[in-house]
């Protein structure tokens, strides 16, 4: 079976954004080139272990591909992609070019693709983010996340997400209990269950993203710890927990933190990430109106990841 590749050139911030509804037009995975990766200092060794190629990659921005079978794909398709990419700005996001530019790749192509660029990241002091075909010895005390490109997973080096694990490292132990509210692809639910959370709980409104996220969560052996459940936000949910961590764009974090206090215990610690900087002070503010008070902040480019604390 052939492939169709559809690339976006579109912004950073933009990124996990369009990644989202590639997957939810039916991609069978996403891959990024970033410019940025150009200039980067790796303080890793792991970032030296494959060649870039400088001709790959845009002068700015990113290029984002989704990749469909040929039954699914068609020009309506792109359409729609290009609209919702556009539609970022209504979100305060900035979509950058989207330019649009498709090939047809065969799956022993897609299969290779994949593989050329993702490799094994140390993503915390305790977290590292593995490819499964990968060999790895891990150190003592570190965590292996184990994805799977082909489920569409991701790298998990996204700063929304390095940002999210950097804090959760910091919040959840042996016995925590958490509830991840628009968990993706699940990488944050499975860290959570390797930093030692007992009590997992996965939401997510999209049935693809919750399909998506009990793959990677059985890929991790993480099923006794790990619940994955479709859900509208905090709408439902009965549990008082220790840790709620949200990484979803700033405009619906500010829906369901009014919420916060029905669901998070008391001196229980809410970690938000996914806030581009200019939208930070609305969240902040609203936490605040909610009775929580920021005791961490942690920034990477753009993007600005907050724990809170009543």
């Amino acid at each position: 079976m052939n492939w169709i590749e559809v690339r976006v050139h579109t912004s950073q911030e933009a990124e996990e954004a369009v990644a989202d509804f590639l997957l939810s037009e039916g991609a069978g995975g996403t891959a990024t080139w970033d410019s940025a990766v150009l200039d980067t200092d790796w303080d890793t060794p792991f970032g030296e272990m494959f060649a870039l190629a400088e001709e790959d990659y845009p002068d700015k921005g990113i290029w984002l591909a989704g990749y469909f079978s040929e039954a699914i794909y068609d020009e309506a398709l792109l359409k729609r992609i290009e609209m919702k990419a556009q539609g970022l700005k209504e979100f305060g996001l900035d979509p950058g070019p989207v330019t649009i530019v498709t090939q047809t790749m065969s799956e022993e192509s897609w299969a290779n693709a994949w593989k050329v660029y993702y490799k094994p990241v140390r993503v915390t002091k305790r977290l590292t983010v593995k490819p499964v075909w990968e060999d790895y010895t891990s150190s003592p005390g570190e965590q292996i996340i184990e994805l799977d490109p082909g489920m569409a997973f991701g790298t998990g080096t996204h700063p929304t997400t390095t940002l999210s694990m950097k804090l959760l490292e910091n919040e959840v132990s042996t016995g925590t209990s958490v509830v991840d509210v628009g968990c993706g692809s699940g990488i944050l639910a499975v860290a959570a269950a390797k930093l030692g959370a007992t009590e997992v709980l996965a939401l997510d409104l999209d049935p693809v993203a919750v399909e998506q996220a009990k793959a990677n969560v059985a890929l991790n052996h993480s099923e006794n710890q790990v619940r994955v459940k479709q859900n509208d936000l905090l709408n439902g949910v009965e549990r008082t927990v220790d840790v709620v961590v949200a990484n979803i764009l700033a405009e619906i974090i500010l829906r369901f933190v009014p919420d916060l206090p029905r669901v998070l215990k008391q001196g229980g610690t809410f970690i938000a990430s996914g806030i581009i900087q200019q939208k930070e002070e609305q969240v902040v503010q609203a936490l605040v109106d909610a009775g929580y008070q920021v005791v961490e902040r942690l920034q990477e480019g753009d993007w600005v990841a907050i724990a809170a604390r009543s």
